[in-house]
């Protein structure tokens, strides 16, 4: 494998002293021209670019400076069967772009072959990088870190104490009550849903819908346009909602989408950026009847080829950009099998992550996977070398099965307790490899698992339950279960090895009504409900967060080996475990006692009883319940008598017992 050259020359636009470089990168282009509009939209003047050493073409233009709006029309070859799609006639968007500035118009005339794109196409815009490198929170462990996956939009859009035109923006990230609420949950790390600059499909502006969530990029390296406040500039809005973030000592990782591009499939979406450039060297493509097609393992019609040199540096150079002029602490890579996809499938020996590993100004930061696509050989589940972490589905589902009332398989609680060995054991992982949560953006949300057994449209099974009727319900008997549920779910994250994950507005009790496929719900509508919040789940949530910080042994990094004295696993009878329990099927119970090295930490025990009533014999010594799923809130360690003996579990419930003196 060549070396990548470093990243002394930026792809993009830089600004200097006396003007701008302009650096694109294209092995097929016989000519790029770079166009340069005012405000108004008016193209003042067109400079052709050099081309120089590989496929880099530059431009150095005198007086131009911050601010200028421009676009680039690149002269080659137009074949589809070939997997080209060079036009000039479209004006494309640089794919490095530090901001982006208008609309796509879909109408017929964007896709049309040989017909200007110019009036109905964003313009690029000329940014400036901060003077000095943003500060960022000191780094914790990841044992440590509490991470909360939130929507720009959703979380403050309805939000009675954010300033009405910082709803839904990005300064609303920066509110105190905002910030608030994050440190009285206990979050460290905030994952905002993409806000590189996104666009809607054709397909939902025919409808007068639009991509919420924005996994559908235009510009890899610019936030997202709609998410500032009106007339702002998002680049600085962005950058100072992080500082205030980092001020109070919360991190924040971005949710990037690099696997697909909104372009859509060769010959049927439009060319805006990346396919106008170099089709064949930013898609995947394999053998059709008639040509090249797309290898479309992303489900969005495109998938992008990361065994590209020139789509790899991109990666690689903007992800610095983030780090180095936004102070970003971590990643999420959203279809991340997809970035480590070679002739034959994901592979771990993928070029990206040796990369990635290689480039200094990535050596602190998190990176997290999404590990799997849809194409062949897509659930790669495991293969990501650390110190990346990945998301962990099998923590999702199993405990969905637990927690829905049907028998509970004991040797996936269990596995899923303690780290999932089975995903990310072996090598030189750690039990914090996987991302445990039981809701995330994608699906129902914990109100909705314990309301609906099946989703009100779209989507797919959810492992949910409804507790007898379905949809919502003021019977108090089927309210009082779907709470302890609600509780038992959020809690399993908070007490189990990895690293926990929290979906927004999970602790308020959000709903979505039912829907599991929610990326087209406006957060003036579905927002946060922070006027109607269940403020006791916040509060059950913040005690079970700060259990977590305050007991080593419910967030340990270390594996549990077999036989490790420091964790038992007891039935309800307080007899252990033997090989036939772990697959009994019947309505029972199980203890989980932990204790973390060392002789200062209060042993914990974990008390699971998906269905029940369960009492259960607890081990010798003197208790207190710490957290119990039946109590509307948290419970202070010591503030009711200690328990001896026999505790009665009412279940679905869960309960923490800790034995503090």
């Amino acid at each position: 494998m060549t070396a990548e050259p470093p990243i002394d020359e930026q792809l993009g636009a830089t600004a200097h002293g006396a003007g701008t470089r302009f650096l694109v990168s294209s092995g097929v282009a016989e000519r790029i021209e770079l166009c340069l509009f005012d405000p108004d939209g008016v193209e003042q003047e067109r400079v052709d670019l050099q081309r120089g050493d590989g496929d880099l073409w530059r431009a150095d233009v005198a007086g131009v400076g911050v601010g200028q709006r421009y676009g680039y029309r690149v002269h080659g070859p137009g074949e589809p069967r070939a997997g080209h799609a060079c036009d000039p006639a479209k004006l494309l968007v640089d794919p490095a772009a530090r901001r982006v500035e208008g609309t796509v118009r879909w109408v017929p005339e964007l896709t049309a072959p040989g017909v200007d794109s110019a009036p109905l196409v964003p313009r690029s815009v000329v940014g400036a990088a901060p003077a000095a490198p943003p500060e960022r929170p000191a780094r914790r462990a990841w044992s440590d870190t509490i991470a909360y996956e939130a929507h720009v939009g959703h979380l403050t859009a309805r939000h009675p104490l954010v300033a009405a035109e910082r709803r839904g923006r990005y300064a609303g990230l920066a509110e105190p009550a905002v910030v608030d609420h994050l440190l009285r949950l206990g979050v460290t790390a905030v994952e905002l849903l993409p806000v590189q600059h996104f666009i809607s499909e054709a397909d939902l502006v025919a409808r007068h819908a639009r991509n919420v969530w924005g996994y559908n990029p235009l510009a890899w390296g610019a936030p997202h346009a709609g998410y500032a406040t009106a007339g702002g500039d998002p680049v600085a809005e962005l950058r100072a909602a992080i500082a205030t973030l980092h001020q109070a000592g919360i991190e924040v990782w971005l949710d990037v989408v690099f696997n697909h591009t909104c372009e859509g499939s060769l010959g049927v979406g439009p060319i805006l950026s990346w396919r106008g450039f170099d089709s064949a060297a930013a898609y995947r493509f394999i053998p059709g009847l008639d040509g090249l097609v797309d290898e479309d393992v992303t489900g969005c019609g495109n998938a992008v080829d990361v065994r590209s040199p020139w789509i790899r540096r991109l990666v690689r150079e903007l992800l610095v950009r983030w780090v180095d002029e936004y102070g970003v602490d971590g990643f999420r890579f959203d279809l991340a099998a997809t970035l480590i996809r070679g002739d034959d499938g994901p592979t771990p020996e993928a070029p990206l992550l040796a990369e990635l590993a290689a480039e200094p100004r990535l050596a602190d930061v998190r990176l997290i996977a999404e590990p799997w696509d849809i194409g062949p050989d897509g659930y790669a589940g495991g293969r990501f070398p650390a110190p990346w972490r990945e998301w962990n589905d099998r923590f999702r589902d199993d405990v969905r099965d637990l927690w829905r009332g049907e028998h509970p398989r004991w040797s996936a609680w269990a596995t899923r307790l303690t780290g999932s060995a089975d995903r990310f054991g072996g090598g030189d992982r750690d039990a914090t490899a996987g991302i445990s949560a039981v809701a995330t953006h994608d699906g129902f949300t914990v109100a909705d698992l314990v309301t609906y057994a099946a989703p009100t449209g779209g989507g797919h099974g959810q492992r949910s339950s409804n507790g007898g009727l379905e949809g919502p319900t003021d019977d108090p008997d089927v309210v009082r279960v779907r709470q302890r549920r609600q509780r038992a779910l959020l809690g399993s994250v908070l007490v189990a090895q990895g690293v926990a994950m929290l979906a927004s507005g999970d602790e308020l009790g959000r709903s979505q009504a039912g829907s599991a496929d929610g990326y087209t719900l406006e957060p003036d509508r579905w927002g946060l409900d922070w006027a109607n919040a269940d403020w006791d789940l916040v509060a059950w949530v913040a005690a079970a967060v700060e259990l977590r910080r305050a007991h080593p042994a419910l967030r340990r990094a270390g594996w549990v080996a077999p036989g490790d004295p420091s964790v038992r696993w007891l039935m309800d009878d307080g007899n252990p475990f033997v090989d036939a329990d772990w697959t009994d099927h019947g309505e029972l119970g199980m203890q989980a006692v932990l204790a973390a090295p060392g002789p200062l930490d209060a042993t914990a025990v974990v008390l699971a009883a998906p269905v029940g009533p369960v009492t259960f014999r607890l081990p010798p010594g003197r208790w207190w319940v710490a957290l119990d799923a039946a109590r509307a809130r948290g419970v202070e360690p010591g503030a009711a008598a200690p328990v001896e003996g026999e505790l009665a579990v009412e279940g679905p419930g869960l309960v923490l017992l800790l034995d503090r003196p």
